[in-house]
């Protein structure tokens, strides 16, 4: 019996051991600590820095709930991406993409890792279950940089930032010489400005908002890939940008300003610039809930804590030097 309790108990550690928080656990990519760090959802403190390898930039968290995936950039010189247990916070041995270079922005589509390819002017599929590439697509444009993948896995945006362009797929059905059909991708590219590199969807998944480097948006009808409008938003520098996940409200952090701001999604008028920092600020992270957001502060070596009820910082977490790309573990 004693035996049997003694299992029961380790029983009941491990799978504790294998979840998130109780509240779940904002990862942070910090790029001059080559650490991803863990930091509770409820107390903001640092629960582990887990080594990731030269020059991390973006997270994803695989549908076990235990593997993270980080890329590793380096100017888009670098062929690899990292895995990290979350559950026994160590690194695992990293995938290769060679001869793709430069991994940068990631989306999982169930068990498919898509990611930007800087390096090689592409996007590309990777088996997370097998670790192979399965799929390679050209986009012929400079600094593909940040992607998106619809939920049903159908369409895909990535955006290429020295080419002023937006890159548009979606699955289609192709026929072949052999009298069938096959299914393929259909690449459309739209103009949108200088520096766009950023960019947001919205809930309901029909259009996109790109943040140009000379503070104006440009928003795309996602199924008709055109452009339908640009407005001056006075986000020089735009770097990223999410919707609240009730999609009225749009916020974008810029490389070149101090605030965080708020943008009204109806409208497309300023509704308030939150001040957040000194140097700029980087990624974006929205807890469940819709309630706070976390932006990531790099020249200033912290992520500040936003309250989107009240529109204003409450806190900072020091989660390591440089941090960046940023993603929830957890419900």
């Amino acid at each position: 019996m004693r035996i049997f309790f003694l299992l029961a108990a380790a029983l009941a550690a491990t799978t504790a051991l294998a979840q998130a928080p109780a509240d779940g656990a904002l990862l942070v990519v910090t790029k001059q600590s080559h650490a991803l760090a863990i930091v509770d959802g409820r107390t903001l403190h640092t629960l582990a820095a887990i080594p990731i390898g030269d020059d991390p930039h973006e997270v994803v968290v695989a549908p076990d709930r235990r593997t993270a995936y980080v890329t590793n950039y380096q100017d888009a010189s670098l062929t690899t991406i990292q895995r990290v247990d979350l559950v026994e916070h160590k690194p695992l041995q990293p995938l290769s993409i060679a001869p793709l270079r430069g991994a940068h922005g990631l989306w999982l589509s169930g068990q498919t890792l898509w990611f930007t390819a800087g390096g090689s002017d592409a996007i590309a599929a990777l088996d997370t279950t097998t670790g192979h590439i399965t799929t390679v697509l050209g986009t012929g444009q400079d600094n593909t940089h940040m992607l998106w993948v619809s939920g049903d896995g159908k369409r895909m945006a990535a955006s290429n930032a020295g080419s002023a362009t937006m890159s548009l797929w979606e699955r289609d059905t192709v026929p072949t010489s052999q009298h069938g059909t096959t299914s393929g991708w259909r690449h459309t590219l739209v103009p949108v400005r200088l520096g766009a590199e950023g960019f947001a969807v919205a809930p309901g998944e029909q259009t996109l908002w790109a943040g140009n480097q000379d503070g104006t948006i440009t928003v795309i009808d996602v199924p008709q890939a055109r452009v339908i409008a640009t407005f001056a938003a006075g986000v020089e520098g735009a770097n990223r940008m999410k919707f609240t996940p009730d999609g009225r409200r749009v916020l974008v952090t810029t490389h070149q300003g101090k605030d965080l701001v708020v943008i009204d999604a109806a409208t497309h008028a300023v509704v308030k610039r939150i001040p957040i920092e000194e140097h700029g600020a980087s990624a974006i992270q929205i807890a469940p809930g819709g309630h706070r957001a976390f932006v990531a502060c790099p020249r200033d070596h912290f992520v500040a804590v936003v309250d989107l009820d009240r529109l204003e910082r409450v806190a900072t977490i020091d989660a390591g030097r440089e941090p960046d790309g940023m993603t929830w573990w957890g419900e």
